[in-house]
């Protein structure tokens, strides 16, 4: 997380739990190159799962490129009952991890 925060050395890391729900992990992160599109394809349509994208915009020519690091819970409709429950219980705790969010 530091090295997107800090350095935008990634654009965004997607985390899932682990087999046996005791703890979030990394699945997976991209290069500054990728995009949105990238990032929302990178999610599994039935799975839940968190994730971090680093967001660059432009209000005008005048303001210049802006930053915000952005926190995503992907809990699909067609994820089981119990994944969307843990997900949703979780959320906090990879929250506190995540400085800044």
């Amino acid at each position: 997380f530091n090295d997107i925060k800090l350095s935008h050395k990634f654009r965004y890391m997607i985390c899932k739990r682990n087999a046996d729900n005791t703890s979030i992990e990394v699945e997976s992160t991209a290069d500054s190159s990728k995009t949105y599109q990238d990032f929302t394809s990178a999610l599994p349509p039935n799975e839940c799962r968190y994730g971090v994208f680093d967001l660059e915009y432009s209000k005008s020519d005048a303001d210049g490129v802006r930053q915000k690091i952005l926190f995503f819970v992907w809990a699909p409709d067609t994820a089981k009952i119990k994944d969307k429950m843990l997900t949703a219980s979780s959320k906090d705790a990879i929250k506190k991890q995540l400085v800044g969010i």
